[in-house]
């Protein structure tokens, strides 16, 4: 459970306007499923119990293994150190009648065969699409709205661009810029739900690692043949995406900035880079690879809020046999000496509470970060020196501040001349504000190098409840707005100082304004999430909502870190299943899913 000065940290990000009479942090709703928080009677099951496994942390991948392990017999508990379950995809009413996907706040990339395996839509999961997808309004009182429709994105593009409306022309009824990601996506996606085959020449049995390279030479094999089916052309055009910068790639299709600039927001977001810097074209494919009811690029709204992406995930869990218990934070790992052929070494067996509470099992999986799971949850002194000198180099960097706003109405643009309160195309989606042209994407992150919040920054503002109507008194909205860049650590000031946190809050509303004249005067309350905050309240080292950065040195093979993707650690008995594995962030599952599967394999089940 968060301690009580985390707890008051928390609830000090909550700002209301003095016209409202809501109380802050009146309620938290987890959306629908109920668990038991840590009793004194549930601290009695946990000590005198004999777990198989134990998941540290209940965020939607340490969830998602719970599910896998306890539908294949395994006797598992979730251990969740909030009161809510969740972790970053998670609902919370901070505000009485508002109801926040407090962290992440739209669906796509939650992988396909994990909504299928554990009957998602069964345990409550409900996807609202939105369409037009995506509207760009420019200062200038022009705007750009992107959906499903390849005709109506053209006549929208060519208001910027001929040439632009050109390449998203029809080819076999889909634009060719897409159409080339989607083959890209093709390439990278098989390896999302494939345990990284890793081979270590340490003491086991040679049929072990002679499997292991078979299994290894066989998943590479397939991806050169993927690669091979692209072409010389396209595979080249491929490698320029996971190595340029996103203004190379979109420079090579487009020529329009406002088309460049919307696009490029996929290639930073949560992510402390420029659309300049190397590497940010994967970032792009990424987001790019997410998958809903088959049609692929789609991101929806999650009817409830995200907490019900962990609900229906939880819901499945506990289906299967797993227990789940809130307001138990894990304090340390519990150790004992094994022998092994080159000697003593350790082995985790279980967990200790912050309270004392010790509970057992012969395998432990960690939903923290690798900062947290090797430095905080372990001694110093049980590591390889080599490997911990690795753990010290995952970069934790992030650019994010999350504003959760409920407003009385719905913002006007200006860019859409219209004088109505009913929602419009443009309220459907992810409105891009700040993003006029890639210039001020790079100055937006030129900004936060320098350690100071963006003077104009780039924000993706979504307003969910204008598709779900269980998220906001009638005639209310929710709004969230994700912020880019603020960094971690300010060169002047701090972020627990009141009055930046309000300076800055106020210069994305008053940002917003320019857009929709007025959106500052509907504020009727606001939740703000610094970097600080996401790491202190939601465990994000560094307030990287990754986990770490998705860098080409940081993924597959590479993460965390060489030699170590296979979810195992050098201690027997701990396991990754969180973002900080392969294949990395998002609300995605795949982490844990694949974790759950090398865990079965090590216990022969």
């Amino acid at each position: 459970m968060m301690a009580g000065r985390n707890w008051r940290r928390c609830m000090s990000s909550i700002r209301l306007p003095l016209r409202s009479r809501f109380r802050p942090g009146a309620r938290s709703d987890i959306c629908a499923l109920s668990t038991d928080a840590l009793s004194s009677d549930g601290k009695k099951k946990l000590a005198t119990s004999k777990f198989d496994a134990i998941v540290v942390g209940g965020g939607h991948n340490g969830l998602t293994a719970a599910a896998y392990l306890a539908r294949a017999g395994v006797k598992v508990v979730v251990l969740e150190k909030r009161a809510v379950l969740g972790g970053a995809a998670v609902t919370e009413e901070i505000i009485p009648g508002f109801k926040f996907s407090r962290c992440s706040y739209v669906q796509s990339l939650l992988r396909p065969v994990i909504i299928r395996d554990l009957q998602l839509h069964k345990h409550g999961l409900k996807l609202l699409p939105r369409e037009p997808s995506s509207f760009t309004p420019t200062v200038d009182g022009k705007s750009l709205l992107l959906g499903a429709d390849l005709a109506f994105n053209q006549s929208q593009i060519s208001k910027f661009s001929k040439r632009d409306a050109s390449a998203y022309r029809r080819q076999a009824r889909i634009c060719r810029y897409t159409e080339q990601l989607e083959r890209f996506c093709a390439v990278m996606d098989p390896l999302l739900d494939t345990v990284p085959p890793e081979r270590r020449l340490d003491g086991r049995p040679w049929q072990k690692r002679i499997r292991e390279q078979i299994a290894q030479t066989k998943l590479l094999s397939g991806l050169v043949r993927r690669l091979a089916a692209l072409g010389r052309s396209d595979t080249l055009a491929f490698m320029e995406l996971l190595l340029a910068p996103a203004s190379k790639v979109l420079d090579r299709w487009f020529e329009s900035d406002v088309l460049k600039a919307a696009l490029a927001t996929d290639a930073v977001i949560g992510a402390m880079a420029s659309v300049k810097s190397p590497g940010t074209g994967y970032v792009l494919l990424h987001h790019v690879m997410g998958e809903t009811s088959s049609d692929k690029r789609a991101w929806t709204y999650v009817e409830g809020g995200m907490g019900a992406v962990s609900a229906a995930i939880a819901g499945a869990a506990v289906e299967a046999g797993a227990t789940l218990f809130t307001n138990a934070e894990v304090k340390q790992f519990k150790l004992k000496d094994v022998t092994e052929v080159k000697g003593v070494s350790k082995a985790v067996v279980g967990v200790m509470l912050a309270d004392g509470t010790e509970v057992s099992a012969d395998k432990v999986l960690s939903n923290a970060t690798p900062h947290v799971t090797f430095q905080k949850l372990l001694p110093a002194n049980v590591l390889p020196d080599d490997f911990l000198s690795r753990v010290k180099t995952i970069d934790y960097k992030s650019g994010t501040t999350k504003i959760n706003v409920a407003v009385d109405r719905l913002p006007l643009f200006s860019a859409c001349k219209s004088a109505t309160t009913r929602p419009g195309p443009e309220h459907q989606g992810t409105i891009h504000i700040g993003a006029d042209c890639m210039q001020e994407l790079d100055d937006a992150y030129r900004d936060a190098l320098s350690g100071q919040p963006s003077r104009r920054p780039l924000v993706e503002l979504t307003i969910p409840s204008v598709v779900d109507r269980t998220i906001a008194p009638p005639g209310k909205h929710v709004i969230n707005m994700f912020v880019q860049y603020t960094p971690y650590q300010l060169a002047q000031g701090s972020w627990q100082d009141q009055e930046i946190r309000e300076d800055f809050a106020n210069r994305c509303f008053s940002l917003v304004d320019e857009y929709a004249p007025g959106f500052s005067s509907s504020v009727l309350g606001y939740d703000m999430l610094t970097p600080p905050d996401l790491e202190n309240i939601f465990g994000l080292t560094g307030g990287n909502i990754f986990h770490g950065e998705m860098g080409l040195d940081s993924l597959f093979l590479l993460r965390p870190f060489k030699g170590w993707s296979d979810y195992r650690t050098p201690l027997a008995g701990l396991y990754l299943c969180g973002s900080g594995a392969h294949p990395g962030g998002g609300v995605m599952g795949a982490p844990g899913r694949n974790a759950s599967h090398v865990v079965l394999q090590d216990m022969k089940r």
